[in-house]
């Protein structure tokens, strides 16, 4: 079983580029971020003619998230019970799996803007509410993942220059400390469960030629419960999509689960 995620900066822009994608990567379920699509604009039909499903919160403009799924979700739950939130940066759904059900969240975690900005004041609150609601989460699936864009580096290994970023968006302490709340409630991350060297970066900046001279940093993540990841065999970056033309400036990541 395959589960992947991509940020893909505008649906309406980038559909034909999820298509091909996906007919090259057949994985069981895309989470897919920032939509920025109104709720009834989203490409169903596109995706059904591929042989994928799908469920879906729209937001026109800006946020909205996905999962793009072989097989139909169940259970669907969109935005985190019990906070109010007119943002659209979560959907869940529960899949089959040989092992029982499968738990599979798309998150598109807040930017926060800069450490002194009220967005990052909602950043903040807004990882607490997701820690909160995961807890109880956790207690109903055992086998749960949470892929997307978490807008944090957790590690200066994940941030090209660590010391141009230093007091910035992304790698301040009290992102980094939300970050590893959410890990010591019992979640993993599968990339760097596999790779604690590489910096697998999974976004950069379209200026400058980032991409070109590989400035980037890791905030695109799979955190993968206790009892998923004794069933994790890999997780890689694909960096191929980064190099389209009119691309996301990120980039997908996938597990394996051998299940």
């Amino acid at each position: 079983m395959k589960l992947a995620t991509w940020n893909v900066n505008s649906l309406r822009v980038r559909l034909p580029q999820v298509i091909d994608w996906l007919q090259q990567n057949p994985v069981d379920v895309l989470c897919l971020q920032e939509l920025k699509l109104p709720q009834d604009k989203f490409p169903l039909d596109a995706l059904q003619a591929i042989g994928y499903q799908a469920v879906w919160a729209g937001q026109p403009t800006y946020n909205g998230v996905a999962l793009i799924s072989k097989t139909e979700g169940t259970q669907v739950q969109r935005n985190i019970p019990h906070f109010e939130d007119p943002q659209q940066r979560v959907i869940a759904a529960t899949y089959d799996s040989a092992k029982g059900p499968i738990r599979v969240i798309s998150a598109y975690c807040p930017n926060g803007q800069a450490p002194d900005s009220d967005k990052y004041i909602y950043k903040m609150q807004w990882f607490a509410a997701l820690e909160n609601w995961l807890s109880d989460e956790l207690q109903h699936y055992p086998h749960l993942a949470i892929l997307g864009d978490y807008n944090v580096a957790p590690t200066d290994l994940d941030v090209h220059d660590p010391k141009k970023w230093e007091g910035k968006i992304h790698v301040s302490p009290a992102e980094r400390a939300a970050w590893q709340k959410l890990i010591d409630l019992g979640l993993h991350d599968a990339f760097r469960h596999i790779h604690p060297e590489d910096p697998g970066f999974t976004w950069w900046d379209y200026r400058r030629g980032a991409f070109r001279r590989n400035a980037g940093l890791r905030i695109d993540h799979a955190l993968l419960s206790t009892p998923l990841l004794t069933h994790c065999s890999d997780c890689l970056v694909d960096k191929s999509p980064r190099a389209n033309e009119q691309p996301s400036d990120h980039t997908p990541v996938i597990v394996q689960l051998d299940l």
